[in-house]
């Protein structure tokens, strides 16, 4: 079934329906969340809330745009109240104490795939030294293979809009890259 299908079939009673689309977007809404929020824990949650957000709005799904970018709308807005209730809830100085070894990179890795930890890590940790405004169209493009006129239409902004945040972001994450000695 594709996926308006399994949206009237949902609308219609049947929960299964609904959990069919939850699984074929449940890594890329993680996946989102992730990059926005920072940690696995939080992400987690703001998956589990997207969903059950979307669930009980879906009779409010205009079919204007895919269901994926209306899922990644509200996976959005969830990540993003996420982090602005974290923010509120600690400080930044305890924010990086709590999370901040997760985006250390290891030194002396051994073998290939401990090197790539540490290209992720450190990517990671350039990625939130980027305002919001940069940091998630950048996400929803090189990380989440969206469209132009997906992330204009998730975030609510003129494609033009993207286009310009993109391009500042792009450069924005080398400068932050060459003054960490990574890229040259």
């Amino acid at each position: 079934m594709n996926d308006e299908q399994l949206i009237d079939a949902t609308l219609s009673g049947n929960r299964e329906a609904f959990g069919e689309l939850a699984r074929r977007y449940q890594d890329r809404v993680y996946n989102l969340a992730f990059q926005i929020v920072g940690n696995s824990e939080d992400a987690m949650d703001v998956t589990q809330e997207a969903f059950l957000q979307a669930l009980s709005h879906l009779d409010s799904f205009r079919r204007t745009s895919r269901f994926y970018t209306w899922l990644y709308r509200i996976a959005y807005n969830c990540a993003v109240g996420c982090v602005r209730r974290r923010k509120r809830a600690v400080s930044m100085e305890s924010l990086t104490d709590e999370y901040g070894d997760a985006f250390v990179a290891k030194v002396d890795a051994p073998d290939a795939n401990a090197c790539r930890e540490d290209d992720v890590a450190i990517l990671r940790k350039a990625l939130q030294q980027l305002s919001p405004e940069y940091r998630e169209p950048l996400i929803l493009r090189e990380i989440e293979g969206a469209n132009y006129e997906q992330i204009a239409e998730i975030l609510g902004v003129p494609i033009g809009t993207v286009r310009s945040r993109l391009h500042r972001a792009r450069a924005t994450l080398r400068e932050i890259l060459e003054r960490s000695g990574v890229y040259r």
